[in-house]
């Protein structure tokens, strides 16, 4: 399956009320080039339907699930659903799962255990009536076991909220075959101090979610760091902020480190979806 080396990740994709505006932002963002379009799973709800809805709008990008938890979608019906749309739109549906974290496992009835879980709900997708096939699913690893399970079962892994170093050290456990694509936050605006606060605005909850203050910890940040929704140096260091060229170092800076590919997330003060800054990243599609 081919996504480029650079691709859109938006939850507005999903969240926009307007699905007419939806489908003609995903259409344009097709025309600018960029290798896929990348939809959080949230709360759940349908994201296949919200992949179905892209896929439709679109001739040449792929959809990636960026990603859905195995806690909220079973895995029989993402099985199916995959099939179905794969049938209707060619190998264009990437499907991201994320372990999540404890809550979600309490509340869905299950034990957190990362490994195990996702151990199981891969076999489940290898055991389905039509199964996804392995280069066709990726996986949210923070972690070097979950990196490990990524690389034998899957496409590869969709890491979140990580820096160039952290890339550089998934390349060595994954091995020079696996798809490697982090998210990166990106905030088009050259002012420090608003650029930190647009950034500090969506990154400041997940920060305070002990999976990814542990993920964060382990990548050298401080106690220090995470508080306050996060320091200069952690919102510099994960976060791009910038012109649209600074932008670009930090996507050369992860694909020099082993990414085969970088899901850049526009981050705007302002509400709906933000295709000013999809236009001036367009230049970075490939």
């Amino acid at each position: 399956m081919h996504i480029g080396t650079t691709g859109i990740w938006s939850p507005e994709l999903r969240l926009h009320g307007d699905s007419g505006e939806i489908a003609d932002a995903a259409a344009e963002l097709d025309s600018h080039g960029w290798g896929a379009l990348w939809i959080p799973g949230l709360g759940g709800g349908d994201i296949l339907g919200d992949t179905e809805r892209l896929l439709a709008a679109t001739r040449n990008t792929t959809v990636a699930t960026g990603v859905l938890s195995i806690w909220r979608h079973p895995a029989e019906e993402m099985a199916a659903g995959h099939a179905r749309l794969r049938k209707e739109y060619g190998h264009r549906v990437l499907l991201g799962l994320g372990v999540s974290d404890a809550a979600a496992a309490r509340h869905a009835g299950g034990t957190y255990r990362p490994l195990a879980a996702l151990g199981t709900y891969l076999d489940r997708l290898d055991q389905a009536p039509e199964p996804v096939p392995a280069d066709e699913r990726l996986v949210a690893a923070m972690g070097p076991k979950l990196t490990e399970l990524a690389a034998r079962r899957s496409a590869g892994t969709h890491p979140f909220l990580v820096t160039p170093d952290f890339t550089a050290g998934a390349r060595a456990i994954l091995g020079p075959g696996p798809l490697l694509a982090p998210y990166q936050a990106v905030v088009v605006d050259p002012r420090p101090d608003s650029a930190r606060a647009t950034a500090r605005g969506f990154l400041a909850p997940f920060i305070g979610m002990g999976h990814y203050a542990k993920s964060l910890l382990r990548q050298g940040f401080s106690e220090e760091d995470l508080a306050g929704g996060g320091s200069d140096r952690l919102i510099d260091s994960v976060v791009a902020w910038g012109s649209v060229d600074a932008v670009d170092e930090r996507v050369k800076a992860h694909l020099d480190a082993g990414a085969t590919h970088v899901a850049l997330h526009a981050i705007s003060a302002d509400p709906g979806l933000p295709r000013t800054q999809w236009r001036e990243l367009a230049p970075l599609a490939r």
